[in-house]
């Protein structure tokens, strides 16, 4: 008897990746990406195509600690939660399926999802650190925590964030809602925390790097407002590197997911 039937399942899948050694998530004419790895991997595993919707698609060299991906087969034998170990067994090392279930015909990576959570880490030394220096942005300098979360309070709540948007993003609505922003340290680390609805193209990653340099400046929130306002993203600062960044989680409101129609 075939394994594979009529009936469309729609599975769930939360990754970790170590975004190093990839050209980003999403397929690309060339090159490794996280999104190419796991549809080879379920294609082995299902004997089927598969095409998969992620949360988040992050760009080279970012990292992800539990993003979530879906995609619907026809499978209809391997329960929802071991897909996670048979698709373990056929994608690299540098990406892992943490969990797996099959959730409602509804689902969907990308559009069900109502907060998405990214932090940025930083440690400050004089000297590179071997274990660090694939993940964290190193500072030469000690920053003000109490002066950077003056500046990050400022970006909650409803707002263009055009000052923050790199060339070439193609959202014509530039407004975000930012629910969280804030530094605090974490072991040896420098951590920035933002969730918000959705984020433009490097954003996180602009944020990063104009408080960074405002707090550097001694600039205050009433700068950062001012700029805000003028969104104008050349008045911003550099964009802060990739490899600090970690796509940290993904918010789906229960009701979402929906009861499957097989578990």
């Amino acid at each position: 008897m075939s394994d594979v039937g009529p009936i469309s399942r729609n599975i769930r899948l939360v990754v970790a990746y170590d975004g190093t050694d990839f050209n980003g998530f999403q397929v690309q004419a060339a090159g490794r990406t996280v999104q190419g790895e796991l549809e080879e991997g379920l294609r082995k595993l299902l004997d089927e195509p598969v095409r998969i919707s992620a949360a988040g698609r992050t760009d080279a060299g970012v990292h992800a600690r539990a993003q979530t991906v879906s995609f619907r087969t026809h499978h209809r034998t391997l329960p929802g939660g071991r897909f996670c170990y048979a698709l373990n067994t056929r994608i690299p090392r540098d990406i892992s399926v943490l969990a797996s279930d099959e959730v409602g015909p509804r689902f969907h990576a990308r559009f069900s999802a109502v907060e998405r959570t990214y932090r940025y880490y930083i440690y400050t030394s004089p000297t590179r650190h071997p274990l660090f220096q694939r993940y964290a942005l190193r500072l030469r300098r000690q920053p003000s925590i109490r002066s950077l979360n003056r500046l990050a309070a400022e970006l909650v709540g409803e707002h263009d964030f055009s000052a923050f948007a790199s060339a070439g993003e193609p959202s014509k609505s530039k407004v975000r809602i930012i629910r969280r922003s804030a530094f605090f340290p974490e072991g040896p680390f420098l951590v920035y925390e933002v969730a918000a609805d959705s984020f433009l193209w490097r954003m996180v990653r602009c944020i990063v790097g104009a408080l960074l340099e405002l707090e550097s400046a001694g600039a205050d929130e009433h700068e950062l407002r001012r700029l805000m306002r003028a969104g104008d993203r050349s008045n911003m600062g550099a964009t802060a590197r990739a490899h600090g960044l970690v796509f940290q989680h993904v918010r789906y409101e229960p009701a979402h997911l929906g009861p499957a129609a097989h578990r």
